[in-house]
């Protein structure tokens, strides 16, 4: 079960799973929510809380994110193309989808790519982002790989597929 952990327990055992989608974790119990909030506070340069619900689906690979935020009104979805295209155009293993497109699981399976989408979530600056990656690649093993690259001098995306 994607998303889950290793450790095998009773409530993430396939037979539970299995023909059901379900909340993991919810709120402040979930153990990357310090982590997370961390680095968005440091990026805002003030404190910054989340509420973080993780869901757990009985797919192989792939974690899918939405993720709910309050922007200045007069964004529109191109602007928030704009910037992402600004801050990720040359990444390699950023996929942002144009506007009207939300990232599925079905963009990264088998990659180390994350795909980013955004969609209005209907009162002015109100947005969802969504995300997508394969866990068992973008996750720890492909950042491992990715920063193995840069710490010998090789190409960043070395055997890595974007």
């Amino acid at each position: 079960v994607s998303g889950a952990g290793v450790k095998p327990t009773p409530t993430v055992h396939f037979v539970t799973v299995h023909d059901n989608y379900s909340v993991y974790k919810p709120g402040h119990t979930h153990r990357h929510v310090p982590e997370i909030e961390q680095e968005l506070s440091a990026a805002a340069g003030s404190p910054r809380r989340i509420v973080f619900t993780p869901h757990l689906l009985p797919v192989s690979r792939g974690i899918l994110s939405t993720i709910y935020v309050n922007l200045d009104p007069m964004w529109t979805e191109v602007d928030i193309q704009n910037a992402w295209e600004l801050a990720y155009g040359g990444e390699p293993f950023i996929h942002v989808l144009q506007p009207g497109k939300l990232a599925t699981l079905a963009h990264v399976v088998n990659t180390n790519r994350c795909a980013i989408s955004a969609t209005p979530a209907g009162a002015p600056g109100e947005w969802i982002i969504v995300t997508a990656i394969d866990n068992l690649v973008k996750g720890a093993a492909g950042q491992a790989v990715q920063n193995m690259n840069v710490a010998f001098g090789l190409p960043e995306g070395h055997g890595l597929i974007a």
